[in-house]
């Protein structure tokens, strides 16, 4: 029975080798994307551009919270009870005992 099935799904044999293969990039693009080494060297990189001039002080916090956002894994999004340009941490909390 496993011939006959590996026989019959034979021509899907290079699907499942492409969907492999763009698992393992997608995992080591998201493991290179959290690297603290690869962060504080972006970092560095947005201090480096401030300290020349080439980003304004409100950019490079955008930039900054950006890749802090990346490398912790916070999920943020506007919030009107913040105020003007806030944003509001709504990542899930877990209840605390009950008093």
């Amino acid at each position: 029975m496993d011939l006959l099935w590996a026989l019959l799904t034979l021509p899907y044999a290079p699907v499942r080798g492409l969907t492999a293969v763009v698992g393992v990039v997608a995992r080591e693009a998201e493991a290179r994307q959290r690297n603290p080494v690869n962060v504080r060297r972006e970092l560095e990189e947005l201090d480096a551009a401030a300290a020349a001039g080439e980003l304004t002080p409100e950019e490079r916090d955008r930039a900054e919270q950006r890749v802090l956002e990346r490398l912790t894994g916070g999920v943020r999004r506007q919030s009107p009870s913040a105020g003007e340009g806030g944003v509001r941490d709504v990542r899930r909390r877990r209840p605390g005992p009950a008093a």
